[in-house]
């Protein structure tokens, strides 16, 4: 028999440690503690959340932290809490099997399994006492128990309808390919779903939903339909000047629990803000905007400043998230009173207040969130706005921070990575494109296994979980956008590497991928349960990722078997038809593959105007574009289209190649500006 005690103070995740000194005797995720249960047949509870949860801080104080609880919890189960940050594989199967009961997601997640692993029944908080009608913990705990004794059919068959629906949502839907209009009517329903008033989706609670808007705005570049472009600038205004945003610091939080953008919860995830990054790029490089600089630079300055985790030989990647919670209280770090303005910034308090909602009631619970009401002003006025945020963060400072999960994930440090070199090129700041050739450098430093595969997470020197396909997926895009940024060929090769290593570990006869590894030893379920996920949720599907790797690869390189590969991944989703709008990643992926351009760029490496049109090509605001350095007649492969094509000596041209046919060179970045564009009309 184990020893009875919590065994959560040997792990390395943040939110783990969170757990360690709980009376409840927790066990990490993996063979030991599925062969207690198995050995005791006791049921498992499994707890799922993750370091900045506010709702995982309240269970655990109100029951994880209470004695009696705990003892209640000790006799019945085995317990096991998972980071899903860490594990997002195992939180993807039993997220998965909560829907399938009727319940609505979200975390902490809290699932009844049998002792061999199989679901039968879950939810998420759980309150210590009855409230909001549902029942107390307590009271779950032991009628599950009881359950679990004295009706074994029912769990049984619980336990196989579960197995079903899980098999299901791993299974593909073949069909052809989406077609342009597919594509518009795709677009067309996202449209529809959005708040043409205050940005987003309509209602509330408001999310992010970067992928999505990412779609419409590419889509948009396609078909030159504007409702796509006036969607993602109104979500980035209304988010950029709402109490979503953290106007002293820097940074978007998670969501907002209103549809205004104003009441955030208050938590700052790693994976948003990259993505918003990058739809802050693609926004400025059509319609140049002083906001979009200002929040770029004030997020990137966030990144530096409070996301940069452990440097190891000189190379540092991006820590997870910050907490939404502080001295235990949610939002406690952001928020102000009137009486504190006016005592931090004295006679200058009355235009910044009038500028940023400040009053005497607050617009939360008695207190302010910041928000930016008024419109711009003089660039005087503007100038000393900045200086009372300067004073007011300098003051905040002295404040207890939230907590910060300092791990590092190789998923969400790709989408930094991508998003800080694309927004290099926009924004005109080499020094972002160096920040992200640094934590390039250290997650191939520090998280790569000896078989060449990028491993999951990593925190204190030790790689704390496997890589997964969004792993790989992410990171061979992000070495395609240093590949793109930079001309250096080792960054392709890692892409190619990451992409081979995704068709020999996670590679279904189908041609899609898996989400876990062919040889992961602790995913439950058996192969039929095997998760695979075209859907976009809070991050992009890697599935999706991976088809875009590969037809970038396809368009850097001419070779076709990377064409072949994509296509597959997605024709194997195709049978979705409509309902692929919730794959907008995919979709993208599709439009690039068959509609994507490469600009090819001759002349050598030094010349003015080599750069000048390297510059033009990097900071279009068409995602569907690629950007190749030619600067020799020999440089492109053999297979691609442009292979051959050169500049006379002491020139530089540009080609654009589109549908395996490149056109006329062209010398300007002006004609290459007008040589890039989507030529469909608006339908």
């Amino acid at each position: 028999m184990p020893t009875e005690t919590n065994l959560l103070r040997h792990e390395l995740s943040p939110y783990l440690l969170q757990h360690a000194d709980n009376p409840v005797h927790w066990r990490p995720w993996g063979p030991a503690a599925l062969a207690e249960a198995a050995a005791t047949n006791r049921p498992i509870l499994l707890s799922v959340g993750y370091a900045a949860c506010h709702w995982c801080h309240v269970m655990a104080h109100e029951s994880f932290e209470d004695a009696a609880t705990a003892a209640r919890m000790n006799e019945l189960y085995v317990c096991i809490k998972v980071d899903r940050e860490e594990r997002p594989d195992i939180d993807h199967l039993y997220m998965t099997a909560l829907h399938a009961l009727g319940e609505q997601g979200g975390w902490p997640l809290t699932m009844f399994l049998t002792p061999a692993g199989d679901p039968f029944w879950g939810g998420t908080y759980f309150p210590p006492e009855p409230r909001w009608g549902r029942p107390s913990f307590t009271q779950v705990l032991q009628g599950v128990a009881d359950a679990f004794r004295t009706q074994h059919d029912a769990i049984v068959q619980n336990v196989a309808s579960l197995r079903q629906t899980l098999a299901q949502a791993a299974a593909p839907r073949p069909g052809a390919p989406p077609d342009p209009a597919l594509l518009r009517r795709a677009a067309a329903a996202l449209l529809r779903s959005t708040d043409p008033d205050l940005g987003g989706l309509r209602g509330a609670p408001k999310f992010p939903n970067p992928a999505m808007f990412r779609f419409l705005w590419q889509e948009a570049q396609r078909s030159g339909a504007q409702d796509g472009p006036a969607a993602v600038h109104l979500l980035l205004r209304r988010m950029s000047q709402g109490g979503i945003y953290d106007h002293l610091g820097g940074g978007y939080a998670r969501y907002s629990t209103d549809a205004e953008w104003l009441v955030p919860h208050f938590e700052k995830m790693l994976y948003d803000n990259a993505q918003l990054l990058e739809l802050l790029t693609l926004a400025q490089a059509a319609t140049p905007d002083l906001l979009y600089a200002e929040r770029a630079a004030e997020t990137v300055c966030w990144l530096v400043r409070d996301m940069t985790a452990e440097r190891v030989a000189g190379h540092a990647a991006f820590a997870a998230s910050e907490d939404a919670d502080s001295e235990g209280e949610e939002g406690l770090f952001y928020v102000w009173t009137e009486a504190e303005i006016d005592e931090v910034l004295g006679p200058d308090s009355a235009p910044f207040k009038a500028a940023y909602d400040v009053t005497e009631a607050g617009n939360w619970d008695g207190r302010t969130i910041l928000r930016r009401i008024a419109a711009r002003g003089t660039a005087v006025a503007e100038a000393a706005l900045a200086d009372a945020r300067h004073t007011l963060f300098d003051r905040r400072c002295a404040r207890i921070r939230p907590a910060r999960d300092d791990k590092v994930l190789a998923d969400w440090n790709g989408l930094a990575i991508a998003a800080l070199a694309r927004a290099s090129a926009v924004f005109g700041r080499p020094g972002w494109l160096a920040l992200a050739q640094d934590a390039f450098a250290f997650i191939r430093a520090e998280m790569m296994a000896p078989d060449g595969r990028v491993q999951h997470a990593w925190r204190r020197n030790r790689v704390t979980a496997a890589g997964l396909l969004d792993d790989h997926a992410s990171m061979a895009r992000a070495a395609l956008a240093l590949f793109e940024a930079t001309g250096q060929t080792d960054y392709l090769d890692a892409a190619i590497g990451w992409a081979e290593a995704a068709e020999t570990w996670f590679a279904a006869a189908d041609g899609a991928w898996f989400t876990t590894a062919a040889d992961a030893a602790d995913v439950p379920l058996g192969d039929a349960a095997r998760p695979r996920t075209p859907s976009d949720n809070a991050v992009p599907s890697g599935l999706g990722l991976m088809a875009e790797v590969l037809a970038r690869l396809y368009h850097l390189t001419g070779i076709e078997i990377y064409r072949d590969r994509s296509r597959a991944a997605i024709a194997a989703f195709g049978g979705l038809g409509d309902r692929l709008t919730g794959c907008p990643t995919l979709l993208a992926a599709a439009d690039l593959l068959e509609d994507g351009a490469v600009a090819v760029i001759a002349g050598a490496r030094d010349l003015p105007a080599t750069h000048a049109l390297l510059d033009m090509a990097l900071a279009s605001p068409d995602p569907a574009i690629v950007v190749l350095r030619a600067p020799a007649a020999d440089a492109l492969p053999p297979a691609h289209p442009a292979h051959g094509k050169t500049a006379p000596s002491g020139h530089a041209l540009a080609y654009v190649c589109r549908g395996g046919v490149c056109g006329l060179p062209v010398e300007t970045p002006a004609a290459l500006a007008i040589a890039l564009r989507r030529t469909t009309p608006a339908t």
